[in-house]
């Protein structure tokens, strides 16, 4: 798979997150597809010439996302994001327009979702 993450050394953004946004926009556009195995962590920290770690954090950060599932000898592969029904949709579209007018940013929103959340 090579020529997943195209680095910018000498950009503001730094490498972890140049690794997770990239392969969260690929698997969003469809380039990337649901059960696709994605390089070890090792094998693309090699190949961008960043530390195991840097990969790590955006395969975690990726998988906190629901993006990627990694088992062990498995690998980590691309988990086709659910469907979100149009109800939803909607209550997070209402949620947004009413923290952007309480002045929240979009942490503070989330953070007050995950508030609401039942445990």
């Amino acid at each position: 798979m090579t020529g997943l993450v195209a680095l910018d050394a000498g950009g503001r953004v730094p490498p972890f997150e140049q690794v997770r946004s990239q392969i969260a926009a690929q698997i969003g556009a469809g380039y990337l597809v649901d059960g696709e195995r994605l390089p070890s962590v090792r094998g693309l920290a090699d190949e961008l010439g960043l530390a195991a770690g840097t990969v790590a954090k955006a395969y975690q950060l990726l998988e906190e996302a629901g993006l990627v599932h990694t088992a062990r000898g498995a690998g980590t592969r691309v988990v086709r994001p659910a469907e979100v029904p149009d109800a939803v949709a909607d209550a997070a579209r209402a949620l947004a327009a009413a923290a952007r007018g309480a002045g929240l940013s979009a942490d503070q929103a989330a953070t007050a979702l995950k508030d609401a959340w039942p445990a």
